[in-house]
């Protein structure tokens, strides 16, 4: 009875020591909480942000037939793969800024992102500066959450 005991134990620690060493192994190969596929609040674009070598992207993995039609009218024929990211870095803990490419308009804008919980990525694009600025909250969709 005794020896179950301390088998039972000796598992649950294993399987501690297993799943916080996976947690750190996340971490330490440069996993970030902005990483994975979000989609845009009326659910009209799938974005995968990822890592891009010393910076962080996003790709554009999905696309609503409107959305791939008001991007024609600006000049982008295919919205699946687009670069809408670009040069993301860490602005302070829990917030990226870079350049962002809005197809539906042609432009591209400095923008900012600021992971608000496993789920939620408060997103703003600005002309100038803090002038113009445009902000939505987008949701995670893939599985990487938690």
């Amino acid at each position: 009875m005794v020896k179950a005991v301390r088998m039972r134990r000796l598992k649950l620690a294993l399987a501690c020591m297993t799943a916080t060493a996976g947690l750190l192994g996340a971490s330490a190969q440069g996993a970030e909480p902005i990483y994975g596929v979000w989609r845009n609040p009326k659910n009209t674009v799938h974005v995968n942000i990822k890592s891009c070598g010393e910076n962080t992207c996003g790709y554009i993995v999905w696309a609503s037939a409107d959305a791939q039609a008001d991007a024609r009218k600006h000049g982008t024929d295919n919205l699946i793969g687009l670069q809408v990211l670009r040069n993301f870095v860490p602005a302070k803990e829990g917030a990226w800024r870079g350049k962002v490419y809005a197809p539906d308009l042609g432009m591209t804008f400095s923008g900012t992102a600021n992971v608000v919980d496993p789920m939620s990525l408060k997103a703003k694009g600005c002309v100038i500066g803090n002038f113009l600025c445009k902000s939505q909250t987008w949701k995670r969709i893939d599985a990487a959450a938690g």
